[in-house]
């Protein structure tokens, strides 16, 4: 039995070099598919597995004594690194300075976003975690101004033929089936922002990546978690403001992109599966300075 993804669809291999292994049973505590055991004082594969071993990789890089190595599911001990000192991480403050720090920019300088600072923003997103490994999110990068601008004006040209969705005969039609909230949605917020972004496109105005040098947009499989691909991305954006990049989520693109009328639009992009989440990521150097932020919070907070 293994968790399948589009990646892999069999367990990963458990070898334990019993010379090295001290019996610490560390590797046991933190495998929490019951994939190890201690058998006579020396770590071993159980025979209780829930689903074999997922690649996680945590017994591996627990271990002290190196005796572990896990390979598979993309995996090998090649993977490993040691992890840096607890004395170079960002503290709390700082951790929020960058936060506090971040404001959603639409307002970018004409300059291209660097191929190193590309490769650091998707190196930042590949640590993100995930629910089941190895990760199932995928990217498509549209790495300078003129792609970013040829993808916009392509889905603006898909969404003149989905308008129907949002007319007023099939909102009537759909509304005993989804509710009100989303019908409130499809009018009030929907409907204006496909409008929006129609009519401007076509009088040369872009208010879909608003002419963004650098989009990302991440997405998962039919096998992701839904919150991989959102996670990744949050990794990503906030790379892209410690590298002093503008960062924005752009979130009405995904379900449009998503949408089964869309299939030929993803095929012209590479877009390899169809996705329950996913989100594009603008990036570019601000155009603007904000000197002040926002205080926000949550619609509840329940301590039970």
């Amino acid at each position: 039995m293994a968790i399948p993804t589009t990646r892999t669809k069999v367990k990963a291999d458990i070898s334990i070099d019993k010379d090295k292994c001290t019996g610490c049973g560390l590797c046991v505590s933190v495998c929490k598919d019951f994939s190890l055991t201690i058998i006579e004082n020396k770590a071993s594969a159980s025979a209780d597995s829930v689903f074999g071993c997922i690649g996680c990789g945590h017994c591996m890089a627990i271990c002290p004594s190196g005796a572990i190595e896990i390979h598979g599911r993309e995996l090998s001990p090649s993977d490993l690194f040691v992890l840096p000192a607890k004395e170079s991480i960002a503290d709390y403050d700082s951790l929020m300075n960058l936060y506090n720090r971040r404001r959603s920019v639409r307002e970018f300088n004409d300059k291209p976003v660097e191929k190193e600072l590309i490769d650091k923003i998707i190196h930042a997103a590949m640590s993100a975690p995930m629910g089941i490994p190895p990760s199932d999110v995928n990217l498509l990068v549209l790495d300078n101004k003129q792609k970013v601008l040829r993808f916009t004006e392509d889905f603006c040209k898909l969404l003149e033929g989905m308008q129907w969705l949002v007319s007023n005969w099939f909102m009537t039609i759909m509304r005993p089936f989804w509710g009100k909230e989303r019908d409130e949605f499809f009018r009030n917020f929907l409907r204006p922002l496909i409008k929006k972004y129609i009519g401007n496109m076509k009088n040369g105005v872009n208010y879909v990546t608003y002419d963004a040098p650098l989009a990302i947009y991440f997405y998962g499989s039919p096998y992701a978690d839904p919150a991989d691909p959102l996670i990744a991305a949050t990794y990503a954006m906030l790379a892209g403001e410690s590298l002093g990049l503008g960062t924005c989520f752009l979130g009405a693109i995904h379900p449009m992109i998503q949408n089964s009328g869309a299939k030929n639009f993803r095929k012209a992009y590479g877009i390899r599966y169809p996705s329950k989440e996913g989100i594009i990521v603008i990036f570019g150097y601000p155009s603007v300075k904000y000197s002040k932020g926002i205080n926000r919070n949550f619609a509840s907070i329940t301590f039970n």
